[in-house]
């Protein structure tokens, strides 16, 4: 291929700068400093410059917004650190709450940023020398979709990074956004065109960003605000780039200096009473703004102050959002149901005319127990407010007793299970009531559901329909019959053939083959959600070991970091129970292993796996160039040694594994008192443990 001409090069180099730079002011900055004609025509030289040249063309390039032909589909991508999500406060006593927890540890008065919480979807942003090269959606919080191409349209999201000496690497976080002139505008053509129209803007947002065609995905002219990042803390910035950030106001600066949108309506509070008039004001004033919001955002300011609260893990300690309140509707109720779920407690469930909540058409609403439904007082027919909890899931908030019927019967829970007519058992001081009968049809089919959900066993095709037909003709009577389960039994249910019922076979069989956490997970112990049964799993290598644990020494299971005395309580209730005995050992005649089985290490640090768990609950980072192992293969065996992976010093951290050349790191560790160990004084300590 010849070799692009130095006139093309350099006029090529020239458009992307000056098209950028006017892009950046345009969407960014609201500052446009030429004319759309103007800059319609340097962007046609540009076009022209790469079709002749198409070496030319560059990531940064203002032509790749518009990407290429329609992708086949979204890889999952691993985040590099987790996207985690924040606990929600829903008024001021809960917010309150928070503030005092935090404020234990740190026995100081807590300065804090407030930021609008944008109605979006979360994105991360991979910038490799100042390049964009890598936008990933939040998913689930481990991993996501790789949606470049299409984030690549979105014009305040800068391809390159306006900084003299760009770091290898930066993740930034930040809110992808419909704004409400697009969404209406859009929802005005649907509508025309007879198209279903969008719920939301965020609900459009999404839908937006997982289009196959990322010229679709442009004309639609989403937007996006940064509002976070990670640097490698080794970063040397030139002296025209700002600083490593030391809190969330230094950074939000950063983040607007390296070329990001940053939303203008932040509040810096050093009490929480000015927080509460912040979120007072935007509780009306959000409703003025050209995009949705749904609450507000608080972060402790420090970084070093997030880093001394840490993370549990689902959500850092030091943010919360308030979430405002949700839109609320009135409907009349129809009738009042029951239901018992897999662990025999039986919900009210208030029926009604169908009405739309927060862009959703909504007709069911929990009411969680009998105390609740004796708070509400419904009667049949009553007139009910209604409102969805945190946007999410129908509540019923109040009644309006002015517009009861008279002579109207006053509703309560049954004294007998509606499944099997079982009497229900009320415990002291407990506001559930449950059905205790194990037989009972209800608990089984809640059983199975959960034991086939995605996070449990994920057996692909058997839904509700399937498990509802087969207890109803009691082909399973429990969760091990599943794998017992023939192609000629299910082929002779309704909307079955031979090919489907394969598939759910060949699905069933494959998923022995799930690690031990979702097994543990898929059991539906109380108290033992995705995470709890993770953290166990990691720690216990199978259902023996745990069993006997809980009966010998439940002491030990408490003190595994984010498992309380209630779980600990519920494995030995769980456990206690002969039937459940009886199930593991059904289980595993049946091929599954309820164990960890594979080897997750790999060949060169297999002999270093360590059994004692020495490094548990201890914070290592790891820097400079190894001689023995890399990188992931020290990182194996700490994480296999209890210990956990930090990316920065802090004084929390235990020991700083240091190789050769180990930069800054290694100088802050000093600075704090840091134990410092090599890599020979890691592997002796893992091989002494092994060797004891």
């Amino acid at each position: 291929m010849p070799k692009p001409s130095l006139n093309h090069s350099k006029r090529a180099s020239e458009l992307r700068d000056l098209l950028n730079k006017a892009n950046h002011a345009y969407y960014t900055l609201d500052s446009p400093f030429i004319k759309d004609a103007v800059y319609d025509h340097l962007y046609r030289e540009l076009l022209e410059i790469e079709a002749q040249d198409p070496s030319l063309i560059t990531l940064d390039s203002p032509s790749q917004r518009l990407g290429g032909k329609p992708a086949k589909g979204f890889k999952s991508v691993k985040h590099r650190i987790p996207l985690q999500s924040l606990e929600n406060a829903f008024n001021f006593h809960e917010l309150q709450a928070w503030y005092s927890k935090i404020q234990k540890p740190i026995d100081q008065n807590i300065k804090m940023v407030c930021e609008l919480k944008i109605d979006g979807n979360a994105l991360a942003l991979s910038y490799s020398n100042g390049i964009l090269t890598k936008a990933t959606t939040r998913g689930d919080g481990t991993q996501g979709e790789e949606i470049t191409a299409n984030v690549k349209t979105i014009p305040s999201i800068p391809l390159s990074l306006q900084l003299r000496n760009p770091p290898t690497w930066l993740e930034v976080r930040g809110e992808a956004y419909m704004p409400n002139k697009v969404f209406e505008k859009i929802n005005n053509e649907r509508k025309q065109n007879e198209q279903q129209l969008f719920a939301n803007p965020r609900n459009a947002c999404s839908g937006t960003l997982r289009q196959l065609d990322p010229r679709v995905v442009a004309s639609r002219r989403l937007d996006y605000f940064a509002y976070t990042l990670h640097l490698p803390i080794d970063w040397e910035p030139s002296e025209s780039d700002p600083q490593l950030p030391t809190g969330q106001i230094e950074a939000l600066d950063w983040l607007k200096a390296a070329g990001f949108k940053v939303n203008p309506n932040i509040k810096f509070a050093e009490t929480l009473k000015e927080v509460q008039d912040f979120c007072i004001t935007w509780e009306s004033g959000r409703h003025s703004l050209p995009y949705a919001t749904d609450g507000v955002v608080i972060k402790i300011e420090n970084f070093g102050l997030q880093e001394t609260l840490g993370i549990t893990q689902k959500a850092p300690k030091w943010a919360i959002a308030l979430k405002y309140p949700a839109e609320e509707a009135p409907t009349q109720l129809t009738k009042l149901t029951f239901q018992i779920g897999r662990t025999g407690a039986i919900t009210p469930v208030a029926e009604f005319k169908p009405i739309t909540l927060a862009g959703t058409v909504v007709s069911r609403a929990t009411l969680h127990n009998s105390k609740r439904l004796a708070e509400l007082g419904i009667h049949q027919g009553d007139t009910i407010i209604i409102r969805k909890a945190g946007e999410i899931i129908p509540e019923v908030v109040r009644i309006i007793p002015e517009l009861r019927q008279s002579k109207a019967d006053k509703l309560s829970l049954p004294t007998s299970c509606p499944e099997c007519s079982s009497k229900l058992i009320k415990e002291v001081d407990e506001a559930i009531t449950k059905c205790t009968n194990t037989a009972c049809p209800a608990i089984l089919r809640g059983s199975l559901r959960h034991w086939v959900s995605k996070n449990a066993m994920d057996i692909d095709g058997l839904g509700s329909k399937l498990i509802d037909q087969l207890v109803a003709k009691k082909l399973v009577c429990s969760i091990a019959q599943i794998y017992e389960l023939d192609k000629k039994q299910i082929s002779k249910l309704d909307r079955m053939g031979e090919k489907s019922a394969e598939k759910i076979c060949n699905a069933i069989e494959e998923s022995k083959k799930q690690p031990w956490h979702k097994q543990l997970y898929g059991l539906g112990i109380l108290h033992i959600g995705s995470a709890n049964a993770k953290t166990l799993a990691n720690t216990f290598s199978s259902a023996l070991e745990l069993s006997i644990t809980v009966t010998e020494n439940p002491k030990k299971i408490s003190t595994i970091f984010g498992i309380g005395d209630e779980i600990v309580e519920s494995l030995k209730k769980w456990f206690a129970t002969q039937s459940n005995q009886n199930l593991i050992q059904q289980l595993q005649m049946l091929g599954l292993s309820l164990a960890n089985t594979e080897n997750r290490l790999s060949d060169p640090v297999k002999g270093l796996y360590s059994k004692k768990k020495k490094l548990q609950n201890q914070k290592l980072v790891i820097t400079g160039t190894m001689s023995s192992f890399s990188r992931k293969e020290l990182e194996e065996m700490i994480e296999h040694a209890g210990g956990t992976i930090s990316s920065s010093i802090s004084s929390k951290t235990t020991f700083l594994v240091m190789g050769e050349k180990p930069g800054s790191k290694y100088d802050k560790a000093k600075q704090l008192g840091v134990k410092i160990i090599t890599e020979k004084d890691l592997i002796k300590i893992l091989s002494e443990e092994n060797d004891a």
